[in-house]
């Protein structure tokens, strides 16, 4: 049931971001007609610089599902969510120290290339359709997302909207290839923040400032920054977040090709790792806006949930929902935040789509069929294609399941822990051989595929997944369509909310409520784990121990930045003290001996003196 509809002045803003998306493909394919390579198709020619390329990681990470599944998560779960940006700092460190040096020295265009000179073509081949199975279902849970919200602010139609995202995205990465992605995305980061910043402003202003959303949030549960629950069944506690997190957001920052193929199309190393710190910054920015974003939905809804009144069908329609109801009094701005939502789903599509073409000719047609690049350079394009009508087939699956974010996040999880594992493997441990890889990766998919299908099947019961009170005892209905949620009164009782209604307790095996109610962030460490241990394992019982491996096919010392920074101080620290060597233990050194001077003593009382 939409709350409004759009005016002339909303479709004309939301418009005018899909000519500009549109315009910077077409930009990008005239002046780059001349260079008909890969290599500039699809990492740019390696001549990009920090600023946009870290501009374009945030663009694609902040999709669709951050816009509008993460305040949604606030406000119910709580602003314990915010802690993720300790999982976001640490995924940076580890990625620029681990990842990085890795694959930046070795200048392949996708990360599976690796794969084949570490271990073997099997192993490439498996690790690139694991890729291209997650990110099709990855991309069509961001495309459904945003279309959910046209349908429910503006009564557009669901389809419709689903297709328009997938057609735009198609066609500006097939016009313009990568450097169009990146300045695309560039424009989207900045359409984005303004949508957010709409909402959040209007709000404060509605309540009567910050302080009274902290105020109404604080009496609601909601700020629950600090819960070091050490219990893994919790669906957020400071563990789960910063541990799970981390886990999940290295396998996408770390091997994932959309976002390794950004960073390696930088112009040098220093450039590379600049631009991820720089998107530490941005990625910082939006875990605040959004935490603020899910504050200032809980503070305007608290007595009158629009979700369990009804006036919703998801958790996910609550933004866009709010954006219409206080926003809709200033023509233009419920079209910019649409627009927001929009653009989050673009930048990311258009990143999927562009990394699923570089995989597919890199690691499945290059090393099987000889073509000219300009030949191979027109069949990335029709990839490109291709897998842009792919994902927006696969959004009609992205509709059977439950919360974007948490889909999202299990999927990251099934698919990319036991991914990370088998990278993991080839990159810190040089004893490990093919088939210690592949029995990993196979088994750290099967552990997650089994816990994340059991979770699908027996979701956790509410005292795990612990949502916060909600409540319409304050909601005045004064139409069957309306909802006036500026009414005074306050609950007299407040109901608890849960997402998943759990029926037949006692029919639930006993794995239901261990091992299935395990918090979904969880996922990612385990394959991970599993993959790590059994690769290992399997390693050392096949010979591993007498494998050689290339050095520039593992980390080393010098490749990590910190190994340089202590040499830096420690010289530093040096040449401040005079000769000060940290690397020996003191010896003690005496100079010449002094032909003058006599260590012996004289005993006067044993010395007889002739008189």
């Amino acid at each position: 049931m939409p709350v409004g509809s759009f005016v002339a002045v909303d479709y004309v803003v939301f418009a005018l971001m899909l000519l500009v998306s549109a315009a910077i493909g077409v930009y990008y394919a005239w002046a780059d007609r001349s260079q008909s390579s890969t290599g500039d198709f699809l990492i740019g020619g390696r001549r990009l610089t920090a600023v946009p390329v870290s501009l374009s990681l945030t663009a694609s990470f902040m999709s669709a599902i951050t816009v509008l599944a993460s305040p949604a998560e606030v406000y119910r779960y709580g602003a314990i969510f915010g802690l993720m940006g300790f999982s976001y700092t640490m995924t940076v460190l580890v990625t620029s120290e681990v990842f990085l040096p890795v694959f930046y020295k070795l200048a392949i265009t996708s990360t599976y290339e690796y794969l084949e000179l570490r271990f073997n073509r099997a192993t490439r081949l498996v690790g690139t359709l694991f890729f291209i199975f997650q990110t099709i279902l990855y991309t069509g849970i961001v495309i459904y997302t945003p279309a959910l919200a046209l349908n429910q602010v503006t009564g557009m139609d669901l389809w419709g909207a689903v297709i328009s995202t997938g057609v735009v995205c198609t066609f500006y990465c097939t016009m313009g290839g990568l450097k169009a992605v990146v300045w695309t995305d560039v424009f989207q980061v900045g359409i984005m923040l303004a949508g957010f910043l709409s909402v959040i402003i209007r709000s404060v202003l509605v309540q009567g400032g910050v302080l009274n959303i902290v105020s109404d949030s604080h009496h609601g549960g909601r700020l629950n920054f600090w819960d070091f629950d050490m219990n893994p069944l919790r669906r957020h506690t400071f563990w789960t977040l910063t541990i799970g997190g981390t886990f999940i957001w290295v396998s996408v920052y770390g091997i994932n090709q959309a976002q390794v193929q950004r960073y390696i199309s930088c112009k040098s190393l220093a450039n590379a790792r600049l631009s991820l710190y720089l998107n530490l910054i941005g990625l910082l920015v939006i875990v605040v806006c959004t935490v603020f974003a899910g504050l200032c939905l809980y503070s305007i809804y608290k007595n009158c949930d629009p979700w369990t009144a009804g006036l919703v069908s998801k958790p996910d329609q609550l933004m866009p929902y709010l954006a219409m109801d206080i926003l809709r009094v200033y023509p233009g701005l419920p079209g910019l935040f649409v627009a927001a939502a929009y653009s989050g789903s673009l930048s990311t599509v258009s990143s999927s789509i562009n990394a699923l073409a570089a995989v597919t000719v890199e690691d499945l047609i290059k090393p099987h069929i000889h073509m000219s690049e300009k030949r191979l350079s027109w069949i990335s394009k029709g990839l490109s294609f291709m897998y842009g009508a792919l994902c927006i087939g696969m959004a009609g699956l992205a509709s059977l399941m439950g919360g974007a974010l948490e889909a999202a996040s299990s999927i990251f999880g099934i698919i990319g822990g036991p991914l990370l594992g088998l990278f993991t493997l080839g990159i810190l441990f040089p004893f490990a051989n093919s088939t210690g890889a592949l029995s990993g990766l196979v088994s750290g998919l099967t552990v997650s595929l089994w816990l994340g299908i059991g979770a699908q099947i027996f979701p956790a019961p509410p005292e795990m997944t612990r949502p916060l009170l909600l409540t319409t005892e304050g909601c005045n209905f004064t139409a069957t369509d309306s909802l006036n949620w500026t009414s005074p009164a306050l609950p007299t009782e407040q109901s608890f909310i849960t997402t998943i209604p759990i029926e037949n307790i006692d029919g639930r095996p006993p794995l239901a409520d261990s091992w299935y109610s395990l918090s979904y962030l969880y996922f990612s460490p385990i394959g991970t784990t599993v993959a790590v241990t059994v690769g290992l394992i399997v390693s050392l019982f096949t010979g591993g121990m007498k494998l050689k491996t290339e050095s520039n096919l593992t980390l080393t010392k010098e490749d990590m930045m910190s190994y340089h920074l202590f040499r830096f101080f420690k010289e530093r620290l040096t040449r401040r003290t005079g000769e000060l060597d940290l690397t020996k233990s003191g010896e003690k050194k005496f100079g010449n001996n002094n032909p003058a001077f006599s260590d012996f003593e004289l005993d006067f009382k044993k010395t007889s003196i002739p008189t």
